[in-house]
């Protein structure tokens, strides 16, 4: 029995004395694999970059059936990242031929900059700049070296408006507009009111146009090392052909982009250089730095829940009054944030939404959290409202700002449905106002009246928020309101914008105001936080297969031309008060 116990003791301790030896060895192997991985040369690339579709401003929630589309501020945060990476050696772009929005490019060419201030080469490659707008060009202007495909155009000329009026359809189809509006500048009206240009309207554009004309001159003269007679005489003298452009300085190499992507590849180190898409670079993250809260806000200003392009039936992008309080209010109680950068991208939309916002930034500054304004592609409107009362505020040149005012009403169709056939009849409890809102019957004198009033309160309480946040004298803020746009460099003059810069000077101030200094890192850490794959999920099948079917059945409905027709008419003009400005097509 003696020898048994010692026979059972004596394999118990060899099966642990040889998992132990096992253990150890693992170990020593695993130690000798990290030695000679560290002597194994580490991945090197050169991001892509690809400009040829339509940028958002900023990001959404991943998609659960792909990644976020790329975007004006993942591309700035990303190259300003990459310029210090020693992996990242340089950065290959596919220029957009057409055209961009201005502020964007803008943008983006200060990125670039901002990416080549470590010494990386930058190479942009045009399949011909075949639309007439600069600031498609003006994006890459300031790449090491500009290469075209050489059987393409240079159609670059300047920048352009144009605004349709529907009055003259509304006539025809006897369909009477009904809109308010503060004031001559608040040119959203006139589409619907007017059948071509006021005298306002008119000066008021062709001034937005010139500033941005005039900027995207001098910055693309300052990066091609010509004058700006010389760009100027480039553009007026349009077309040119591939050729033409180079021997003018507007190009550097004629060339497809394989014979451009091969030319970056070999000068950043050969065969053993890989090629990374700025969307799968992902840029350090500075844990335990110094805390600044990242809020964004775009689209169009609405009551409730924001959108954010993330649904697989619905790429809407909308700034919700709920969604965006609610992540400045998070970003103001967790302890941690310093400081926040409040990045504003939007036309205007919703009064009450924008007052929603605006009392979100406010109790942040009351929590005592500095709030800085990163002005994105537009901040006009109900996007200077939710601004105006912040620490700074920070544009690009281009940013199409300002726009202080507000409008209102309806298209009445009764005549129009008189000629179908199609009648309304109505009963009304209660005070004349009752029926002001009714999409059938014109306002009476007394509703029209009365519903100015309401408009002319929101207006003043715009005026006096923009004169207090801004600390301009009352008379001089209606003087630059009127409800016109201007571009961000004429804001500045007129002191409702700090500073012009991108991201990165909004993150730079907010540093300042939170008194961290300006070398230090910091954790840039955005609100709301991302919905996990579980709560996309639960919101995607929250919905039932019969509302599926619904919405499918509504939508085949609304794609009707007669349909789209009423629908383009009425679109935003229910008899509600909107911070929203007309922002010029441009191209």
């Amino acid at each position: 029995m003696k020898r048994f116990f010692i026979t059972v003791v004596g394999t118990v301790v060899g099966i642990f004395a040889f998992f132990f030896c096992l253990i150890l060895l693992f170990m020593v192997l695993g130690i000798f694999s990290g030695i000679g991985n560290s002597f194994k040369p580490k991945d090197e690339y050169v991001l892509t970059m690809d400009l040829r579709y339509p940028l958002r401003d900023h990001a959404g929630q991943d998609n659960l059936f792909g990644a976020t589309p790329l975007n004006v501020v993942d591309i700035v945060l990303a190259l300003n990242s990459a310029k210090d990476d020693p992996a990242v050696k340089g950065l290959l772009i596919r220029a957009n031929e057409y055209g961009m929005v201005p502020a964007s490019a803008e943008e983006i060419r200060l990125a670039i900059k901002d990416f080549q201030s470590s010494g990386k080469k930058v190479i942009a490659h045009s399949q011909g700049f075949e639309g007439t707008s600069f600031t498609g060009y003006m994006a890459v202007s300031a790449a090491d070296e500009i290469w075209q495909q050489d059987t393409t155009a240079f159609s670059v000329a300047g920048i352009r408006s144009e605004v349709g009026f529907y009055k003259g359809v509304f006539d025809k189809i006897g369909a009477q507009p009904e809109i308010e509006q503060f004031h001559e500048y608040k040119s959203a009206a006139n589409a619907y009111m007017e059948t071509g240009f006021t005298d306002a309207h008119r000066e008021s554009t062709t001034s937005l146009l010139e500033s941005l004309y005039n900027v995207g001159i001098a910055h693309i003269a300052e990066d091609r090392d010509l004058s700006s007679a010389e760009v100027e005489t480039v553009f007026k003298s349009a077309p040119h052909s591939a050729e033409a452009a180079n021997d003018a300085g507007m190009t550097d190499k004629l060339g497809h982009f394989l014979d451009a992507k091969d030319y970056i590849q070999d000068v950043a180190g050969g065969d053993n250089v890989k090629f990374k898409a700025i969307q799968s670079y992902q840029p350090s993250v500075n844990y335990g730095s110094p805390t600044i809260a990242f809020v964004g806000g775009q689209g169009p200003v609405v009551n409730g829940r924001s959108a954010d392009g993330s649904s697989p039936f619905s790429d809407s992008i909308t700034m919700g009054g709920d969604t965006v309080s609610e992540a400045l209010n998070a970003a103001a109680e967790d302890k941690s944030v310093k400081a926040i950068v409040f990045r504003v991208s939007t036309g205007g939309g919703s009064a009450i939404a924008s007052d929603q916002i605006l009392d979100a930034v406010l109790r942040a500054q009351e929590a005592g959290k500095p709030v800085v304004i990163s002005m994105g592609q537009y901040a006009a409107s109900g996007g200077y409202y939710v601004s105006a009362k912040a620490d700074e505020i920070v544009a690009m040149p281009t940013t199409i700002t300002g726009s202080i005012g507000v409008l209102g009403g309806k298209v009445a169709l009764r005549e129009t449905f008189a000629k179908i056939g199609y009648n309304i009849e109505d009963v009304n409890i209660g005070g004349e106002f009752v029926s002001a809102f009714s999409g059938d019957e014109p306002f009476t004198q007394a509703q029209r009246a009365a519903y100015r009033r309401q408009m002319a309160e929101i207006y003043e309480d715009f005026t006096t928020r923009v004169a207090e946040g801004r600390e301009i004298p009352l008379e001089d803020v209606l003087e630059i309101a009127k409800g016109r746009v201007w571009t961000g460099d004429q804001a500045e003059e007129r002191d409702l914008v700090d500073q012009q810069g991108g991201l990165l000077a909004a993150i730079a101030a907010a540093k300042n105001l939170a008194e961290i200094d300006e070398d230090k890192d910091i954790y840039l850490k955005s609100f709301p936080r991302p919905k996990t794959t579980a709560e996309q999920l639960e919101q995607l099948f929250g919905q039932t297969v019969s509302a599926q079917s619904d919405l499918q059945a509504l939508r085949e409905i609304a794609e009707m031309p007669e349909v789209q027709a009423i629908l383009k008419a009425r679109a935003g003009l229910e008899p509600r008060q909107e911070l929203k400005a007309e922002l010029p097509k441009i191209d």
